[in-house]
């Protein structure tokens, strides 16, 4: 068993409590590691390190291109342990091998596309439209950022959040999930090793009320980026708007997956299968609603039905498992509370419906692909996130229809439409309010296309040149060129 440290100012420290808290191995259902449980003062040593090392250390000296290069030399060393850090995660969180690993292997173009934009910031001279007058915008770092990231995907949101952050020249602390905060420690030591100074990536683990909150509440935090579900964002949005600080937020889903009469019907049921079944359904983009055309809808379901009875549940580090655990125990009951909400409320269960069982079944957190048939979108299972491996059906008639059932809901992160009719995809590409539209294919992500929410779904967006905005600020420098003493001193220029 593994004992972790906490990361500040570049070193690995124990607590100022001594006090730590077991990692469970989702899979196996036994302690694999003891974390550190950070609290307040330890958020308090972190978060001066990465404030003195904006002001005073060696980053905010060197030059953006230097920066730049530690960043991609980083993407290089994440590339040479992608294995190793897969592994930890697949024990932390209990997701499949092949999906983290193919993550790990991915996760290095974060780090070299922001290191790689790291020295193209530039600012612009205005054409002011007053005489005598030199004025130009440039850019700053916003300030020390609290990264709050979520137990799915640690390293990638590490990426999604730090490596922006770090091109535009701020200072991070990380705060991950306490289901799966091993993978970011391990991390940490990979920055060093990079030349990344101390203090301008820490790693404080521990639990939301305490090390989380005295992060939010910081007055030398500068910057709020969250992952996580809707009503800690609120809270954690109201919390920082008492100090005025920016925020960023990208929260949960319940993302409409549409099929046509029109569109490849084996694609489109893989691709179904792919947005719920796929991470065990724990992902904000899972594609937990299905709308599909009432022509078809039989022979859709029937088909659906079929690819997902043959998923193959299990042990994640194995390569043919399709379905690995819920992460915690917590999230598993409240997959299976809302299985029976579904059923009181009279949704028709055609597939799983309970815990899963069998050989190579050991710890317990399993649940059985599970699809609704008959769901209305005043049902809870059409409204709620479930977040886990639970399908609704609902039927449409017409293009109109489905845009009113997919708009239905207070989320707004993703969205599917399968269809061969390039017309109606572009219609209803605009008719969606989502962040992400993914016509004939389902949760493709990448470093270059910005990612985020709209309602309930978050504020701001991640990843591609956009997402860098947020971590700077404009300054507006005005310089007078004149040799004459101004006009009357009492009135604006």
């Amino acid at each position: 068993m593994k004992t972790y440290q906490l990361f500040i100012d570049g070193a690995f420290v124990d607590t100022v409590s001594g006090s730590w808290f077991d990692s469970i191995d989702p899979y196996r259902g036994t302690i694999w590691a003891k974390l550190p449980r950070g609290g307040e003062a330890d958020v308090e040593r972190a978060v001066a390190a990465a404030k003195r090392a904006m002001t005073e250390g060696p980053w905010s000296r060197m030059s953006a291109t230097e920066r730049g290069s530690i960043l991609v030399r980083l993407a290089g060393l994440i590339a040479d342990n992608a294995e190793r850090l897969a592994q930890i995660e697949v024990r932390d969180n209990g997701k499949l091998l092949t999906e983290m690993l193919g993550q790990m292997r991915y996760i290095p173009h974060w780090w070299r596309y922001y290191g790689g934009l790291a020295d193209k910031l530039q600012g612009h001279v205005v054409p002011i439209d007053k005489p005598d007058m030199f004025a130009f915008v440039e850019h700053e770092p916003v300030g020390v950022v609290a990264a709050l990231t979520a137990w799915n995907s640690p390293l990638l949101f590490v990426a999604f959040k730090c490596a922006p952050a770090l091109a535009a020249g701020c200072a991070v602390v990380v705060k991950p999930s306490e289901f799966a905060s091993a993978s970011t420690l391990e991390f940490a030591e990979l920055a060093a090793l990079a030349g990344i100074p101390p203090g301008m990536f820490n790693v404080v683990t521990g639990f939301g009320p305490e090390a989380g909150k005295a992060l939010v509440d910081h007055p030398d935090i500068a910057m709020v980026t969250f992952t996580g579900s809707d009503t800690t964002g609120a809270a954690i949005y109201a919390q920082a708007a008492k100090s005025m600080k920016r925020v960023a937020l990208e929260l949960g889903g319940k993302s409409p997956n549409i099929v046509f009469a029109d569109a490849d019907i084996d694609a489109a049921v893989a691709g179904v299968v792919s947005g719920i079944f796929a991470a065990t359904g724990q992902t904000c983009i899972a594609g937990s609603r299905l709308l599909v055309q009432n022509s078809i809808r039989n022979d859709f379901v029937e088909r659906l039905i079929e690819m997902a009875s043959s998923a193959r549940i299990g042990d994640p580090m194995l390569p043919q498992t399709n379905i690995g655990p819920i992460t915690t125990p917590s999230q598993y009951q409240k997959v299976l509370d809302y299985i029976d909400i579904a059923k009181r409320e009279g949704a028709r269960c055609i597939l799983g419906g309970k815990p899963a069982s069998g050989k190579g079944i050991s710890g317990g957190q399993f649940i059985e692909p599970t699809i609704f048939d008959d769901v209305t979108s005043r049902m809870r299972i059409a409204q709620e996130e479930v977040f886990g491996p639970v399908l609704s059906i609902l039927g449409f008639d017409d293009e109109a229809e489905a845009v009113r059932i997919a708009n239905d809901t207070i989320y707004g992160l993703a969205a599917g439409v399968w269809t061969n009719d390039m017309k109606r995809a572009l219609r209803m590409r605009k008719a969606l309010r989502a962040g992400t539209i993914w016509v004939n294919t389902y949760r493709a992500v990448s470093f270059m296309m910005p990612f985020g929410g709209m309602k309930h779904s978050g504020l701001g967006r991640e990843n591609g040149i956009e997402a860098i905005n947020d971590f700077l600020e404009r300054k507006s420098v005005w310089i007078s060129t004149s040799d004459s003493i101004p006009g009357n001193p009492f009135v604006m220029r």
